[in-house]
């Protein structure tokens, strides 16, 4: 079945233009002016990922991101003014999976997107460290069997640090693995998942999920829960 690409923004010439480089491609699209429009249409259809234009009237990239992460781990491709650094953090924070700047190349935009639902596809057998359970099959992780929900971006991350625990991989090489080679992605980029990755493990009792080596890059930890947890 060909994929599902809902993609939001205000402006009628950016949807189009993306709209018809997808569908070239072999991708349904669908399309919505707002972020709240936007979630109508996520309610009523279903989508394989969602590119989002931040900046829109009416609910903007950011609101509209938070909700979607509330109940739903679809892959978010953000659209961001040029160079604005600012809106990229607080996109990945909030559990974005890429972005790419304004103005943009739609085969790039294509490429992203591809990379993102190849990701998703790949399918590999059960995973475990510690109390960490990684299934990339069916996109499930757990620690001690408590259900860690990761975006699509994190949980390859984490895939990633899995398959040789205890070695260290340096940013660069994450993004290459995780983004491909074709990139222009920076180390905050990773720094910004790894933040979302622990935030989500500490709230279960895990805080050594993953470990900074300074200088060097970041290894899985031990994945063990740390005193007092349940």
């Amino acid at each position: 079945m060909n994929p599902s690409i809902l993609v939001v923004d205000d402006d009628p010439d950016i949807r189009n233009v993306i709209g018809i480089a997808l569908e070239r491609a072999g991708m349904h699209v669908q399309q919505a002016a707002n972020g709240r429009l936007a979630l109508e249409q996520l309610r009523r259809h279903h989508a394989d990922l969602v590119v989002l234009d931040i900046g829109m009237p009416v609910m903007d990239g950011i609101e509209c991101c938070k909700t979607i992460r509330a109940s739903s781990h679809v892959p978010i491709v953000f659209l961001t003014a040029h160079d604005d650094e600012v809106d990229r953090i607080v996109g990945f924070e909030l559990g974005a999976d890429d972005y790419v700047s304004k103005p943009f190349s739609p085969r790039e935009l294509l490429l992203r997107i591809k990379a993102i639902l190849a990701r998703g596809k790949q399918a590999g057998s059960i995973t475990r460290h510690g109390d960490l359970s990684l299934d990339s099959e069916r996109h499930i992780c757990s620690l001690a069997g408590k259900d860690l929900p990761l975006t699509a971006t994190e949980f390859s991350v984490l895939e990633i640090l899995s398959v040789r625990p205890g070695i260290v991989v340096g940013r660069g090489a994450m993004i290459d693995k995780a983004y491909g080679g074709n990139n222009t992605l920076s180390g905050r980029t990773v720094d910004s998942h790894v933040r979302n990755i622990r935030a989500k493990a500490a709230a279960l009792g895990y805080s050594d999920i993953i470990e900074t080596v300074r200088g060097v890059g970041l290894r899985l930890g031990n994945c063990v829960a740390g005193p007092g947890t349940a």
